[in-house]
């Protein structure tokens, strides 16, 4: 079907809850996109952190289509090996306790949630400033954002949010609080790096206070900042971690990571999914994890990411780059991302997305080679 049928589709039987750019992709490879005419477009946005080994990885495809072919669903009732397996590699890489399964980042900050309010009945939840963490009412609550959140007041009790500073943060929590909630790297904002003294201050405060320090890691972990979780850059160390995104490479999964002291919280009844953990979501992960684990990629993720930013600093119109690894954006003066996402869609044929007026956010496969990071660099020193 042409792009104009699949908008009149749309415009009579989709809800219109998303702003869709006028491009139907049809087939993808590596950082690569075809749409439905043939073009080709290089994809440095990657469904929003989702690609992160990019289109069609042998490893994960083939794990994908294994386990279709031999199971698709039970349920929670009943064990499969894929989940079993995939909670034991997400434990022993990352907090050394349990897993709990969700389907999304959302979902698995909502699990997060119910732990630490278990774990501290009534407590409140502390979050910061340019936090996102989910559209479900718990994890909306915790993003401190007024045009997302406003529509749906009122929002679940129990939540405030402060400036995104060590002192601010420290003066938040005390005996009352259940938890403190914390992107290290906050995406949907625009890719702004919590600094190591603010995460630092939160772990204090934290275990001061007998609070639970959660970090959403749905964006900014498995590889995306040039380690495999963010929290590994500050050593700072959470309780409660949430992944979702790039764990399955496009497959819908979730999880919430526990310390040991979290994670016999939830007991048979507490919180469940009928999807959550299904053996080929599992699969999946256990392949994107052989790969994004790898010593080897990380490095490149690290030096190719100082590539792309140094180039991005050098592009007319650019005040500022931040970011950490292949996680990056940069803002322009004249506040144009919008049109200039488009405009590198339909004109240089490259895939990525503004988090706001002014800023342009790069999110490129983490699998990307030197000539994928200059050949975008050029597409929008074309544009400019």
């Amino acid at each position: 079907m042409a792009v104009e049928e699949l908008q009149a589709l749309e415009r009579a039987h989709v809800v219109p809850a998303y702003a869709r750019q006028p491009v139907q992709f049809v087939r993808g490879a590596g950082a690569r996109l075809w749409d439905a005419d043939g073009a080709e477009y290089l994809d440095f946005q990657t469904g929003l952190a989702v690609t992160s080994l990019g289109h069609s990885h042998p490893a994960v495809a083939t794990a994908i289509q294994e386990q279709v072919a031999r199971l698709l669903h039970v349920g929670n009732l009943f064990y499969t090996e894929p989940g079993m397996q995939l909670a034991k590699r997400l434990s022993e890489c990352s907090l050394g306790g349990k897993v709990h399964y969700a389907n999304s980042g959302t979902e698995a900050n909502e699990a997060a949630l119910k732990v630490a309010r278990k774990a501290k009945p009534a407590g409140t939840v502390v979050s910061v400033r340019r936090g996102f963490h989910g559209r479900t009412y718990g994890s909306l609550s915790a993003t401190p954002q007024e045009s997302k959140q406003a529509p749906f007041a009122p929002l679940v009790p129990g939540f405030h949010s402060v400036e995104a500073t060590a002192e601010a943060l420290a003066g938040a929590v005390d005996e009352r609080t259940a938890a403190v909630l914390l992107e290290p790297v906050q995406g949907e904002s625009g890719v702004w790096v919590l600094d190591d003294e603010l995460l630092r201050a939160a772990r204090a405060a934290c275990d001061e206070h007998g609070a639970a320090l959660i970090f959403d890691e749905v964006q900014c972990g498995l590889g995306r900042t040039g380690t495999l979780w963010a929290y590994e850059d500050s050593g700072v160390v959470p309780d409660l971690m949430t992944s979702a995104k790039a764990l399955g490479n496009g497959l819908p999964i979730g999880a919430l990571i526990c310390s040991p002291r979290y994670a016999d919280v939830l007991e048979p009844g507490d919180h469940g999914s009928t999807f959550a953990g299904g053996p080929v979501a599992c699969a999946a992960a256990l392949a994107v994890l052989d790969v994004i684990s790898d010593p080897q990629l990380l490095a490149r993720v690290r030096a190719l990411g100082a590539r792309l930013a140094e180039g991005l600093a050098a592009l007319p119109g650019v005040v500022e780059v931040r970011g950490r690894g292949l996680m990056l954006a940069c803002d322009f003066a004249d506040g144009r991302a919008p049109e200039l996402v488009r405009r590198a869609l339909l004109e240089q044929r490259l895939v990525v997305n503004a988090t706001g007026p002014a800023t342009l956010r790069l999110l490129p496969p983490l699998t990307i080679g030197p000539a994928d990071v200059d050949e975008a660099l050029q597409r929008l020193r074309a544009l400019l």
